[in-house]
Order: structure tokens, then C-alpha cells, then sequence
């Protein structure tokens, strides 16, 4: 008999996203609606609905359910929005952006990630995301400016390249890791400066590129 993946999905979202205060119905529809068993390695396809962080390459995660999810309704993202997400991995956190936003520029580093999350998508038919090659923590590769960034995976600290892509008025969600534990934040940018606040604490798996400088103590 095999896995009832639907049967999981339900359970995904009512055993964890449901009771960790995720309650836009938007967002619980697009995980309802998204065969994350299509994103994950063929090896690992009975882990796709556990509440964990997935291994897709060496260093690389599926992020947990919960707290992206979390982190998706703390951008409060709209039909009429741009997004640009960092991180897209195999393209599932894409996917689920693709059902919020009206269009997502999904940002890749690794060549073979950024082929098989296209490859993904247009399985899905999910046409509003563009699947962009480049590095991640300076966005050069994605052109223009973007009314959310959303990054799937933790960081050191944002670098202002990122905050530059931000449209007047615009978002910029992401856990940043401080020490041993996580923060999600949400960072606004009004007036042409950037402030963020404290969110949530969190745990996601580091994404390459925002190490935080080593600091020297005289």
C-alpha cells in the first residue's frame, strides 16, 4: 500500500501549522494545496511531512513546515505584491509563495537546485515564479525592487544589498541566528530607512552567504 500523501498534508497543517498560531486561510490552503512530496529527494519521500528540516543537497534544507510557515504570515503577503524569495531550494517554499503573492522571483546559488525548483514548478503550473540563478545575499541577479523579500533559511545578518531591493513601504522577513538560538524579525522600510522588530524566536537552517563577521575583542 502506498503512503496517503493527502491523508499527510491535512495532518501537517492541523498538527503543526494550526497549533503554532497559523491561521491565515490563505496560507493554510496553500499548504494544503502544495504535494510537498515532490520537492524532497526520492530517498526521503516518507520524511516530506514530518515536523523537521529535510536534507535536499549536502548543506542545504527543506525548510520545517511551522516556522516558515510562521514567517510567511508575519510578511502579510497580497495578491497584487512581488516577492522575492532567497533560498528557493527545489522550489516548494516558492510554490507556496506562488499561491500568496502575485509575483515571486525565486533566488537560487546552487545550479542544480535552481534547475530542479524550475523543473518542479512548471510541473505545478505555478507560472507567476521566475526560478533565478545567483548569489543570495546581494540579490544582484534578481532585477528591480520587490514589496517583500522573504528568506528560506536562517542567517548571520542581512547585508544592505537585500534591504536596497526593498520597494518603499516594503517587508523583509527572515530568522537571524544570535548565538545559540533563532529570531524571526520583520524588517520595514519607510521614508527610505529600514527598522525592524522582533518577531518570534525560531530555528531554521542556515543559508550560505550570511555568515556574520568574526568580531575581535582587544
Amino acid at each position: 500500500m502506498g503512503l496517503d500523501f493527502e491523508a499527510q498534508r491535512i495532518k501537517m497543517v492541523d498538527g503543526q501549522l494550526r497549533t503554532t498560531n497559523v491561521t491565515d486561510h490563505a496560507i493554510l490552503a496553500a499548504f494544503l494545496a502544495i504535494p510537498r512530496e515532490n520537492f524532497v529527494p526520492e530517498a526521503k519521500i516518507e520524511l516530506a511531512y514530518l515536523d523537521s528540516d529535510i536534507e535536499i543537497v549536502p548543506g542545504r534544507y527543506l525548510p520545517e513546515p511551522s516556522p516558515f510557515a510562521k514567517l510567511v504570515s508575519l510578511a502579510e503577503i497580497t495578491k497584487d505584491e512581488s516577492v522575492l524569495e532567497i533560498g528557493c531550494g527545489t522550489g516548494y517554499t516558492s510554490a507556496i509563495l506562488s499561491r500568496l503573492a502575485g509575483q515571486v522571483t525565486a533566488l537560487e546559488c546552487d545550479a542544480g537546485l535552481a534547475e530542479l525548483a524550475r523543473s518542479n514548478l512548471v510541473a505545478l503550473e505555478a507560472g507567476n515564479v521566475t526560478v533565478v540563478p545567483g548569489d543570495l545575499s546581494n540579490a544582484a541577479a534578481a532585477p528591480g525592487s520587490f514589496d517583500v523579500i522573504l528568506i528560506s533559511g536562517s542567517v548571520g545578518v542581512v547585508s544592505a544589498a537585500l534591504f536596497g531591493k526593498l520597494k518603499e513601504g516594503g517587508r523583509l522577513a527572515c530568522v537571524e541566528n544570535e548565538g545559540r538560538v533563532g529570531v524571526a524579525r520583520l524588517y520595514v522600510k519607510r521614508g527610505g530607512a529600514v527598522s525592524g522588530r522582533f518577531a518570534f524566536n525560531a530555528s531554521m537552517k542556515p543559508l550560505p552567504g550570511f555568515e556574520k563577521p568574526a568580531e575581535f575583542a582587544f
